[in-house]
C-alpha cells in the first residue's frame, strides 16, 4: 500500500498531470453535476400531470424529499473511494479490454448524458470496495481511498490488489482508514460508510427476508452497522419498504438524538425512530414506576398467557336461543347452535375483537340457511341486516362482549381474586402479590401506569386487535429488553424482518436477556441468524483490555473484543487520598481532556451528578446533557451512568467506579453498568477514584 499523497500548501500551482489535482477536478465536476440534478428536480412543473390537489400535494412532497436527498453538504465528502477494475464490469474479459473506473460515494451522481460520476456505496459494484483483498481481488486492480479536511480533498492512498498477498490476505493497514476511524467526534454520531469492514459489510447487505441478530462488544460498530443496513435495504427494496415502513428503536431519547443524523447523511429521510416506551404509550400516560420485583414479573413472558386467559374469560356459553323477527316471520337459532359457533371461534384462536365481529355474521348466516330452507332467497344485504338486529346484538354482547384492554389490565392489577383465577399455575402467590396494587386506581384515567403496565396493555390490545406490522425494524441495545418488551417489538415486525443489535455483557436491567436464543424466541424470530462482531474499531486496545477484566464476572464465556487500535497512554487510573478531593480531581481531569481535540464525557453514578455539575459550573465550565449536540465551543458532557449506553466521546473521565456499581440493585448489574461506562472512550480514558476499585476490576 502506498503512503498517503497529500497536498503541499506552499505550492502556488499544481501541474495538471498531478493525480491529486485530477481527483480534485473530478470532485468539482461531480459537485456541479449534483447541483444540476437538484436544479432539474426543482424545475419540475407538475401542474399538468396531477388529477387533483391531493395528488399534487403527494407528488410535491415526494419532490421536496428528493431535493433534500440531493443536497450537497459542504463538509461531507461526495466520494471517499475509487475502484479501478482490470476488465469491463459484467462484460467479456477479452484480451486487451480496458477496465472500468468507479468513484464510490454516499449517493449516485450522473452527468448530463446519464453516465455515472459517483456510484452509490450500496450499488452491487461498490461491494468490492469493502470486500476485495489481495487473496480475493474480485478483478480490482487498484483501490484508492481519499482523505478530506473540512470537505476539501487533501490526500489519497492507493492499495494495489494485484500485489502478492501476505498470510492474512491483506497489505499494511490504511493510514487514511485509520485516521478516519480516529477522527475526533464533535456533534452527533456520523456514518461509517467510508470505513465499513468486510465482516460488517456482509451484515449490512444481508437479504431483507431474514432477521439478523448482531452480538457486538463495545466499539465493534454494531449500531452503525444496523443503521447502514437500513440504508442498504431502502436502496435495494425501496418500493416494498415505502409501502410497509421501517423503524429504528433505541433505548432512550438521548440515544436517538445522538444517531438521528446518520441516515439523513446517507440520503434517507423517512425512517422513523422511537423507544419501546413510545410504541406502547400512545394511548397510555405513564406516571408511575415499579419496584424491581414487580417490573420483573410484569416483564415475564408468562404474563402473556395470564392476559390471554383473562380476555377469554369474558366469553360465556349461551343459555338461551336467539329469535330474529323479520316482517311477519320469526326465525329461531337455538342455544346449542350458538354454543357451536362460539366453540368454533375459540378453536380458531382468532383475535378477540375479530371473533367479536365475526360472531353476529355467523349467527345471521344460520338464520339465512333457515330462510332458504323455507323457500326465500336472501342475499348478503339480508345477512348484514340480520347481524345488526337488536336480538343478535344483545346475544353477542352477552356471549362475547367487547373488551377494553386498559380496563382489563386495570382489573388484573387491582383485583387479587381476578388475577389469581387467571394466573393459577403460572405465577406464584408471591409474584402475584408483587404486581397487585396496594391502592387500586378507580379508573383507567386516574391510574398511575408504569412503563411495564403500558407493555401489558399493548399485549392485551394485540389480543383484541392485530398490531400493524412494518417491513423492517432495527432494535438497538436489545439486551436490556424484558420478554414482554420483545413481544411488543415483535408485533411491529410480525410479517417483516428485523435487525437486532446488542451486547449481552452490557445488559443493565434486572430482566436483561441471558441468551439471544431466548430473546429471539420472544421476538417471534426463532430462525434468525446470529452474527458476532469481535473486532473493535473505536475503543483503544489498552482501554478495552482494562474493561474486559469484568467479563468473567458479568458475561462468562463471552469473547472479549480485540481492538485493532493501539494507543499507548490512552488509559490513566488515578487514586485520590480522600473522598473530599474526588470532585476536584474529576474536574481537573476534565480540564486536562479539554486541552485535546474532540468531545469529552464525564461519566458518574447518577447520585453524584449534581455535585459534579455544581463543581464544573463553579470552575466556569458549561456542560451539556447526554444527547445534546457538541460544538467547538461546548465539548464537555456530564453523563449519568444510566444514560451512557450507546454514546461515545473522544475522551472520557470516569468518576468513582465503586459508586457506579453501588448505584444498581445488585453487583452483577452494577458491574455491567461499569463495563458500559469504561468503554465509551475513543481516544483516552481517565478513571478517578477514592474508594477501592471493584475487586473484578482491580484484579
Amino acid at each position: 500500500m502506498s503512503a498517503p499523497h497529500t497536498a503541499e500548501s506552499d505550492t502556488p500551482t499544481v501541474p495538471p498531470t498531478d493525480p491529486l489535482a485530477r481527483e480534485r477536478g473530478h470532485l468539482a465536476a461531480s459537485r456541479a453535476a449534483l447541483r444540476v440534478m437538484r436544479e432539474d428536480v426543482q424545475a419540475l412543473d407538475i401542474r399538468d400531470v396531477t388529477a387533483n390537489w391531493v395528488n399534487a400535494a403527494v407528488l410535491q412532497a415526494q419532490i421536496d424529499e428528493r431535493i433534500k436527498a440531493l443536497a450537497d453538504l459542504s463538509h461531507t465528502p461526495l466520494f471517499f473511494g475509487r475502484l479501478d477494475f482490470q476488465h469491463p464490469v459484467g462484460g467479456e474479459r477479452a484480451e486487451g479490454a480496458e477496465g472500468e473506473r468507479f468513484y464510490i460515494g454516499r449517493r449516485h451522481v450522473h452527468d448530463a448524458h446519464g453516465d455515472p460520476m459517483v456510484i452509490d456505496w450500496r450499488a452491487p459494484v461498490s461491494q468490492s470496495f469493502y470486500q476485495a483483498s489481495r487473496l480475493d481481488p474480485q478483478d480490482v486492480g487498484l483501490r484508492r481511498r481519499f482523505g478530506y479536511t473540512g470537505g476539501e480533498l487533501t490526500a489519497y492512498e492507493d492499495e494495489d490488489l494485484t500485489a502478492p498477498a501476505d498470510a492474512t490476505g491483506s497489505g499494511a493497514t490504511s493510514k487514511l482508514l485509520q485516521a478516519e476511524i480516529e477522527r475526533p467526534r464533535v456533534g452527533p454520531m456520523r456514518d461509517i460508510v467510508a470505513t465499513i469492514q468486510p465482516e460488517q459489510d456482509e451484515i449490512v447487505r444481508s437479504e431483507l427476508g431474514g432477521t439478523i441478530c448482531v452480538q457486538g462488544g463495545p466499539g465493534t460498530g454494531k449500531t452503525a452497522v444496523g443503521l447502514h443496513r437500513v440504508a442498504y435495504l431502502l436502496y435495494a427494496h425501496r418500493d416494498r419498504l415505502a409501502r410497509t415502513g421501517t423503524l429504528v428503536i433505541g433505548p432512550n431519547r438521548s440515544f436517538l438524538h445522538y444517531i438521528e443524523q446518520v441516515l439523513p447523511a446517507l440520503g434517507e429521510m423517512e425512517v422513523q425512530q422511537a423507544t419501546v416506551e413510545d410504541l406502547v404509550t400512545k394511548d397510555v400516560e405513564v406516571r408511575g414506576t415499579d419496584e424491581a420485583s414487580a417490573a420483573l414479573v410484569k416483564g415475564d413472558a408468562r404474563m402473556a398467557e395470564v392476559l390471554r386467559r383473562a380476555i377469554r374469560s369474558h366469553v360465556t356459553p349461551p343459555t338461551e336461543g336467539i329469535v330474529v323477527v323479520r316482517g311477519s316471520r320469526r326465525w329461531r337459532v337455538p342455544a346449542y347452535e350458538v354454543a357451536e359457533l362460539v366453540e368454533e371461534l375459540l378453536a380458531r384462536d382468532m383475535r378477540y375483537g375479530a371473533a367479536h365481529e365475526a360472531l353476529p355474521q355467523r349467527i345471521a348466516h344460520r338464520v339465512l340457511v333457515r330462510m332458504e330452507e323455507a323457500g326465500e332467497a336472501p342475499d348478503d344485504r339480508v345477512q348484514n341486516a340480520v347481524a345488526r338486529t337488536p336480538a343478535v346484538k344483545a346475544a353477542v354482547k352477552a356471549v362475547w362482549p367487547a373488551v377494553d384492554p386498559a380496563k382489563l389490565v386495570l382489573r388484573l392489577l387491582s383485583d387479587p381474586e381476578f388475577l389469581a383465577a387467571h394466573a393459577e399455575g403460572l405465577l406464584t402467590e408471591d409474584e402475584q402479590k408483587a404486581i397487585v396494587w396496594t391502592k387500586p386506581a378507580r379508573s383507567v384515567r386516574s391510574a398511575k401506569w408504569s412503563t411495564a403496565d403500558a407493555v401489558l396493555i399493548d399485549e392485551a390490545r394485540d389480543l383484541v386487535e392485530r398490531t400493524h406490522s412494518l417491513g423492517h425494524v432495527v432494535l438497538d441495545e436489545a439486551q436490556d429488553l424484558s420478554p414482554m418488551q420483545y413481544r411488543a417489538v415483535g408485533r411491529r415486525c410480525s410479517t417483516g424482518s428485523a435487525t437486532v443489535l446488542g451486547d449481552l455483557a452490557q445488559g443493565t436491567t434486572p430482566w436483561s436477556t441471558r441468551s439471544w436464543a431466548d430473546a429471539l424466541g420472544h421476538l417471534g424470530k426463532r430462525d434468525a441468524h446470529v452474527e458476532e462482531l469481535t473486532a473493535g474499531f473505536r475503543v483503544p486496545r489498552e482501554v478495552i483490555a482494562y474493561a474486559s477484566r469484568l467479563l468473567p464476572a458479568i458475561a462468562p464465556g463471552l469473547a472479549a473484543v480485540e481492538s485493532v487500535r493501539e494507543s499507548p497512554g490512552s488509559l490513566a487510573v488515578r487514586a485520590v487520598g480522600e473522598a473530599g478531593e474526588l470532585v476536584a480531581a474529576a474536574v481537573a481531569a476534565c480540564e486536562e481532556a479539554l486541552e485535546q481535540e474532540g468531545s469529552i464525557g464525564l461519566i458518574a453514578a447518577d447520585a453524584r451528578v449534581p455535585a459534579l455539575a455544581e463543581a464544573l459550573a463553579a470552575a466556569g465550565h458549561t456542560v451539556l446533557s447526554p444527547g445534546e449536540e457538541t460544538s467547538a465551543a461546548s465539548r464537555l458532557t456530564l453523563v449519568p451512568a444510566s444514560l451512557a449506553k450507546g454514546l461515545e466521546y473522544d475522551y472520557v473521565v470516569l468518576d468513582e467506579p465503586a459508586a457506579v456499581v453501588d448505584g444498581e440493585p445488585d453487583e452483577r448489574t452494577g458491574l455491567r453498568r461499569l463495563y458500559v461506562a469504561l468503554t465509551r472512550a475513543v481516544s483516552g480514558l481517565t478513571v478517578v477514584h477514592a474508594a477501592p476499585l471493584p475487586e473484578a476490576l482491580a484484579a
